[in-house]
């Protein structure tokens, strides 16, 4: 991706040809952050994405599996080539493929919330 001298790093970052998301660190996560990319596969609109608990990106018998994952990611610092199925807000279903998931921190080691990126996809018909 070539950011044009016109671009901010925010415009650059929200039309990026790839997901990036992140959730906060409530009890129970909500997200906080999605790109166009992003919103446009969980076919959710911004103030409805981020009023969303993370954990409603899997189904029910995927929540175990990204719970334990993110679990990792909060001891690791991050995880690369993650892949999970996942869950539009319209219910259709999609693989990630490749994903890169870390914590957010800042320079201070304040811890933030956990991020997400990905570009491949593949959509589950079933």
């Amino acid at each position: 991706m070539v950011i044009e001298p016109q671009m901010t790093l925010v415009s650059a970052i929200d039309k990026a040809p790839f997901a990036i998301l992140s959730h906060g660190v409530e009890a129970e996560p909500i997200f906080n952050f999605a790109n166009q990319f992003a919103l446009s596969l969980f076919e959710c609109e911004w103030q409805d994405f981020i009023k969303m608990p993370s954990r409603y990106s899997a189904e029910a018998p995927s929540q175990t599996e990204r719970a334990l994952l993110l679990e990792r990611v909060a001891r690791q610092g991050f995880i690369n080539h993650y892949q999970g199925i996942r869950i539009s807000a319209t219910g259709k279903r999609f693989r990630i493929n490749n994903a890169i998931i870390w914590n957010i921190i800042d320079s201070q080691g304040q811890y933030y919330g956990q991020g997400a990126m990905f570009k491949s996809y593949t959509r589950l018909y079933s």
